[in-house]
C-alpha cells in the first residue's frame, strides 16, 4: 500500500539497495530479481550498484519515455495539421499512423511494468540525502508515478485517430 502525499512529505522516503555482491555464477539474475521485488514495492527510490543493471534498466526507461513522447509529440502534430489542412488529411494520417504505432507498443511493452513508473533520478539534493555509500556511479531511480500522463498520452491519440478517422472519411464522402 503505498502512503499518502502528505505522510510522505513528513516521513523518511523509502529506499532500496540492490547490492553488487557476486556469491554465484547467476548473480546478475539475482540483481533482477531484486529490482523486480523493489519495483513492485514502490518504493520510493531504489539504488542499483550493478552497472549492467543499471545500464539496463536506464536504457528501458529511455526507450519507454521516447515512445510516450513521440506519440504524444505526433498525436499532438495530428491535430494540429488536422486543423490547418482540412481537406487534406493525407498530411495528418501519417502523423497519427506514427502516434497509433507508438501508443500501441508502449501500451503492449511498457505500460504494465512496474518500472515505467521510474525515472532516473539526476537531482543532487534528493542525491546527497540518500545513502549512496562508496559506490562509485550506482543508477538512482525515483518513484514517479505516471497515470495522469498515460490518460493523457492516450487520449491524445485516440483524439487525433478520431479526427484524421473523421477526416479522411469526410474526403471520400
Amino acid at each position: 500500500m503505498r502512503k499518502s502525499d502528505e505522510d510522505s512529505s513528513t516521513s523518511a522516503p523509502t529506499f532500496r539497495i540492490i547490492r553488487e555482491v557476486y556469491e554465484s555464477t547467476n548473480a546478475h539474475e539475482r540483481f533482477e530479481a531484486e529490482l523486480d521485488k523493489a519495483l513492485e514495492a514502490k518504493v520510493d527510490y531504489i539504488i542499483i550498484e550493478p552497472p549492467r543493471l543499471g545500464d539496463e534498466t536506464e536504457r528501458w526507461i529511455t526507450v519507454g519515455n521516447c515512445l510516450h513522447k513521440t506519440a504524444v509529440i505526433s498525436g499532438v502534430a495530428s491535430l494540429i495539421s488536422s486543423l490547418l489542412w482540412r481537406d487534406r488529411p493525407v498530411i495528418a494520417a501519417p502523423i497519427c499512423a506514427i502516434s497509433l504505432f507508438c501508443t500501441g507498443l508502449y501500451t503492449v511493452s511498457w505500460n504494465y511494468d512496474p518500472c515505467c513508473q521510474y525515472q532516473v533520478e539526476y537531482d543532487e539534493e534528493i542525491l546527497s540525502k540518500l545513502p549512496l555509500g562508496d559506490v562509485s556511479a550506482p543508477m538512482i531511480l525515483g518513484y514517479s508515478p505516471n497515470n495522469k500522463t498515460k490518460y493523457l498520452h492516450r487520449s491524445v491519440t485516440l483524439l487525433s485517430a478520431a479526427f484524421c478517422a473523421w477526416q479522411i472519411w469526410r474526403s471520400y464522402k
